[in-house]
């Protein structure tokens, strides 16, 4: 199966404990912030993390992700993470995401590419994506 062109988009607001003493967004939030909106992209695509585990005997570990911080997300900001699927290989998928103001798009905040794997939930060793999905 190829890559879904379709971006997946999912609001967020940032609250006070998300912030650091300055009022900016700590930077380990923003891995929160990926997470969440991939699980939500899995959601979307009909899928909940823990019927893969019960059902499948998989689950998703991420192997590798690099963000780009652009501009600090501060106190009662609205914002956007989008998720697009860019690759699926046999046991992994890559995305790029990326953290945008809810007002301005364009104005892109940070961006992420990660590497997530698929691994059997027994040994975490690497399993294939079942058949067909994504």
């Amino acid at each position: 199966m190829t890559a879904s062109a379709e971006i997946f988009n999912w609001p967020i607001r940032i609250y006070y404990e998300d912030t650091d003493v300055s009022g900016v967004v700590y930077h380990a939030n923003y891995l929160r912030y990926f997470e969440r909106a991939r699980t939500e992209w899995l959601r979307a695509q009909g899928l909940s993390q823990e019927a893969l585990r019960i059902e499948h005997g998989i689950a998703f570990t991420v192997a590798n992700m690099q963000i780009d911080f652009l501009m600090p997300a501060r106190l009662d900001d609205q914002l956007n993470v989008t998720v697009e699927q860019t690759s699926r290989k046999r046991a992994s998928l890559i995305f790029s995401q990326t953290l945008c103001r809810a007002d301005a798009p364009e104005k892109v905040l940070a961006r992420a590419t990660a590497r997530v794997g698929c691994v059997d939930v027994v040994n975490f060793r690497p399993r294939a994506l079942p058949e067909g999905m994504f």
